[in-house]
Order: C-alpha cells, then sequence, then structure tokens
C-alpha cells in the first residue's frame, strides 16, 4: 500500500501526520510535486518525486501509478475526479473523502468559484489550516489508512488459506 500526497499545495502540518503514520506503519509514502519540498525524510519507505515542470505534471504522476487500495491526499479536486473513476481512495488536507457520489457537487462548488474569482465577484481563498483542521484531517487519515490496511490485510490472509477456512 501507498500514500500518495499531491504536495505542490499541501500544508506542512498535513504532511507531518502522513510522515507520522507512515513511520507507525510501515506504508510506503510518495509525495509528488513540482520542486523538491523540504522535510520529506530521507528513509527508504519515504520519496520525493520532483515531476517536470508544466501543468498537471505531479498529477499524471500519482494518476499513473496509485491503484486501488492506495491512498490520496490532495485538494485538487479534478485530480480526485480522475482517481475516483479509477476506484482509488482520496481525502483533502482537510478530511473531507471524495467519493463517487459527492465528486460532481465539489467540482460543481469549484467551478462557481473559479467563475466568481474570474469575474471578481469572489476569491479563491483557503481558509486557514489550524489545529481544527490538522485534527479533522488526522482523523479521517486514520481511519481511511487503518480500512485500507485492514482491507489488504484480509486480502493476503485469504490469499495465504486459498480462500477457504481450515477447522
Amino acid at each position: 500500500m501507498t500514500v500518495y500526497t499531491d504536495a505542490d499545495s499541501c500544508p506542512r502540518k498535513t504532511r507531518d501526520v502522513i510522515i507520522r503514520a507512515a513511520r507507525r506503519t510501515g506504508v510506503r509514502a510518495v509525495f509528488s510535486a513540482n520542486r523538491p519540498i523540504p522535510g520529506i525524510p530521507d528513509e527508504p519507505n519515504f520519496f520525493m518525486e520532483v515531476c517536470p515542470a508544466g501543468p498537471n505534471k505531479a498529477d499524471d504522476f500519482i494518476v499513473d501509478n496509485a491503484v486501488p487500495g492506495d491512498l490520496v491526499i490532495t485538494r485538487d479536486v479534478p485530480l480526485a475526479e480522475r482517481l475516483v473513476k479509477r476506484h482509488i481512495t482520496v481525502l483533502d488536507d482537510r478530511g473531507r473523502l471524495f467519493t463517487t457520489e459527492n465528486i460532481r457537487y465539489y467540482l460543481s462548488m469549484r467551478n462557481v468559484t473559479i467563475f466568481l474569482a474570474k469575474n471578481n465577484a469572489g476569491g479563491l481563498r483557503h481558509a486557514n489550516y489550524g489545529s481544527k483542521e490538522k485534527k479533522s484531517f488526522a482523523a479521517a487519515f486514520d481511519r481511511e489508512l487503518c480500512r485500507l490496511l485492514m482491507a489488504k490485510y484480509r486480502e493476503n490472509e485469504a490469499g495465504i488459506s486459498g480462500g477457504t477456512a481450515a477447522f
């Protein structure tokens, strides 16, 4: 299992939660961005993927490499949509889970916000990222990470036992 992080706009506090969890669980953590991101540990299960400059290059790296059973962290709603369509679990940095049921809503909200900003009727501001947001992300991240790890464990157990129980 791998945790992919769209690291270009990921708050440091969110990266810290991911790093602590990856150390605790031993999962592979990949941070993808168009530039090196400081603070990524130089340890065997941590990777900083510096992608070529250009629109969506870091996003494309994640889409090309993530598989069902992985977890992706991004606030980029179009990226989340691409991943959700491939049955990959996606959270934003505030703990919002993107699903097939809600992704169209979040895309619509994003598009309205961009339209308003382009027409000087509103901004694209992100609210401050404080302890409340970090706590919300950490709870959702731990929940999804545990769920995916348990699913992987069950899958491995079924493969070992051949899918039948021995009594």
